[in-house]
């Protein structure tokens, strides 16, 4: 895993926005409805091929496919594996329990959109039986990012966040399906790192699911079902090197808000748990952007990278480069060692097809404040202007 040794390196978390095209023939592929194969395959190409030009005109040094070929982060598993079908009875989240005006505005704000509450749920004994299409993504974005980046990266559910968005309706217990899903899952992480990426697990289930799936758990008990998430994952990445593999946390990619969000210093000891070589956390949430402190009472290993939201992912505000730069050195002032920050975006914008809250125009000025805030900082931290 690359380190920032000469200036802060930038990525981002994973999904960025699709064309309204695309989203609508990968929608319509997922309710059931029959779609040009062939067309989709261009229009996805075409996809790749333009999120990459982006991110590397911005100034991305880490960058992926934008998750263009997804209907959704973890809700592209059925389309890979078998046991899956009907419909989750998914708990709606507290916001939206708490706050109910959100769930109207959500419908008018996003018509068409991905299935996340009620995607498919696990109604038979799950395997992994289609490598090609993450061997096609693989394909196509080492194709496209050729000479882009310094380095690429793929995304990949948590078997945690699988478990918790394709409900169980099989298993004798949820800790059966867990398991089962990271012994499943462990194909396609495979197919990512010998593909010669760098490996991102997407686990907000280790904490958005306190206010979802485990809303009427206690702290502490939540914590503990944490630990069982984040064996799954181990078990799920065993054999493959910690330092090509980071992992990604959040408290949910919505603009809700947020007050039953869990604590950073609850879950973090369970997320070092985790035997990953970087941990991606939001830290530009309006909730959350306070919590770098809770690395200095509770500091990473010296071997663990901090990957730092430092730019929001759902409003359309952007950031002030000023303002990126001093949450890049809050950051690095956490973790006490400037190489081992590297800045990105808290959360995905293109979290599910046809939900996306940020315009396209606007993500991409985002990410150029991206790397206008890391130059800036690079030059305080480094004493002299960024490479």
């Amino acid at each position: 895993m690359l380190l920032s040794r000469d200036r802060i390196l930038t990525t981002h978390v994973g999904s960025l926005p699709r064309s309204n095209l695309l989203s609508d023939l990968l929608i319509r592929r997922e309710a059931g409805d029959a779609v040009d194969e062939a067309g989709l395959a261009a229009e996805v190409d075409k996809a790749v091929q333009d999120v990459v030009a982006r991110q590397a005109a911005a100034g991305i040094d880490i960058g992926n496919d934008g998750e263009q070929p997804r209907v959704g982060f973890q809700t592209y598993v059925p389309q890979r594996m078998t046991g899956f079908g009907g419909e989750s009875r998914r708990p709606r989240n507290r916001d939206l329990v708490e706050f109910p005006e959100l769930v109207e505005m959500q419908r008018l704000r996003f018509p068409s959109r991905g299935r996340s509450g009620n995607a498919p749920a696990a109604v038979g004994e799950v395997r992994y039986v289609d490598t090609g299409p993450v061997q096609d993504d693989i394909a196509r974005l080492k194709q496209f990012a050729e000479g882009r980046f310094a380095e690429s990266f793929m995304t990949a559910a948590s078997p945690g966040i699988v478990a918790t968005t394709l409900i169980n309706a099989h298993y004798a217990s949820d800790d059966d399906y867990l398991t089962a899903l990271a012994r499943e899952m462990r194909t396609e992480y495979r197919a990512i790192h010998e593909g010669g990426l760098i490996l991102q697990i997407d686990a907000p289930d280790l904490a958005m699911a306190r206010t979802i799936n485990f809303q009427d758990k206690s702290d502490s008990e939540f914590v503990k079902i944490c630990e069982r998430h984040v064996a799954a994952i181990n078990s799920g990445i065993e054999g493959i090197p910690r330092d090509r593999v980071r992992l990604h946390v959040c408290w949910g990619n919505w603009d809700g808000p947020h007050l039953f969000d869990i604590a950073l210093e609850q879950v973090l000891p369970v997320l070092l748990q985790a035997r990953v070589g970087a941990l991606s956390i939001e830290f530009a949430n309006p909730r959350h952007a306070h919590e770098h402190d809770v690395l200095k009472r509770i500091p990473l290993p010296k071997d663990l990278v901090l990957v730092p939201g430092v730019i929001e992912s759902t409003s359309n505000y952007v950031e002030h480069p000023e303002l990126v730069a001093r949450r890049i050195e809050e950051a690095v002032a956490a973790v006490g060692d400037r190489e081992r920050v590297i800045a990105s975006i808290d959360c995905g914008f293109g979290t599910f097809a046809g939900r996306e809250y940020v315009v396209g125009s606007v993500v991409w000025k985002k990410l150029e404040a991206l790397r206008a805030g890391a130059d800036i900082a690079s030059a305080r931290l480094w004493g002299k202007s960024a490479a």
